[in-house]
């Protein structure tokens, strides 16, 4: 088949090939058709040994995060009539290792947004009165509190921001912006209590203050969450925690004071 759309398909199997190449596919044209149907069409009709991942087909899984006539966006969400009669080139995430053709191995990816704690540490604070304990009625919270958590709590985890760091990709021990965006959303989160150890776990030389506010991430993001708003919040945060801290910490004999 010649006639229809075109896709440049980024292939790589390190297992067996010695460099990448890109395969030409074409699939017929319709109304509302999708980059990952085109893909799924490609594997049903054409080469069943092409890789990639996909899940919910509603942009809200994060897992078909490619590389895309050079955006990053989701396959699944992608309509290829968009592109007009230009091919469609589909890569993997750049800056991540490949497992195999549009596959990428995300396993630092998550190391790293684990470290962060991205789990609710619930209080016990008195709500309306009512000495709450876990377990025994929901947490309550206010829609001005809740209000602090939009945007912030659209993150799917594609790793798309990731991959468009640059401190990212220079330096492997730097937590990324997902990992910034989800502590700072637990962190305002009003029903959680970890907040201090939470900031400390991104406070340091490879956590936010890495940080070069280039923007990549805002831009890669397909659910327009502001991830550099997320790490400037943190480092106010930061430099808040420590100068009260500095505050009411006691002085030590000939230290400050009256002469």
């Amino acid at each position: 088949m010649t006639d229809g759309i075109a896709l440049e398909v980024f292939r790589l199997d390190p297992e067996r090939d010695k460099s990448p190449r890109f395969d030409r596919f074409h699939v017929a044209a319709r109304p509302g058709l999708t980059v990952l149907e085109a893909l799924l069409e490609v594997l049903d009709y054409q080469d069943a040994s092409l890789a990639f991942r996909y899940c919910c087909r509603g942009a809200v899984c994060g897992s078909c995060a490619m590389y895309i006539n050079g955006s990053y966006r989701l396959a699944c969400q992608t309509q290829v009539d968009s592109f007009g009669k230009k091919p469609v080139r589909i890569s993997p995430l750049p800056h991540l290792p490949i497992v195999r053709d549009l596959v990428v191995d995300m396993t630092t990816f998550f190391e790293k947004y684990e470290r962060i704690m991205p789990y609710l540490e619930p209080n016990s604070q008195p709500q309306a009165g009512i000495e709450v304990r876990p377990q025994e009625r929901e947490w309550r919270q206010s829609p001005t509190e809740r209000r602090k958590l939009d945007e912030k709590i659209d993150c799917i985890l594609c790793a798309a921001c990731y991959s468009a760091c640059p401190m990212s990709w220079t330096n492997p021990d730097y937590l990324g912006p997902a990992a910034f965006n989800a502590a700072y959303r637990f962190i305002v989160d009003s029903r959680d209590k970890a907040a201090e150890e939470r900031l400390a776990l991104v406070a340091h030389e490879n956590g936010i203050w890495r940080c070069h506010t280039v923007f990549n991430c805002v831009e890669a993001c397909p659910k327009d969450c502001n991830q550099t708003d997320s790490i400037q919040r943190l480092k106010r945060m930061a430099v808040t925690h420590k100068l009260r801290s500095l505050a009411f910490k006691p002085a030590r004999r000939g230290e400050g004071g009256p002469g």
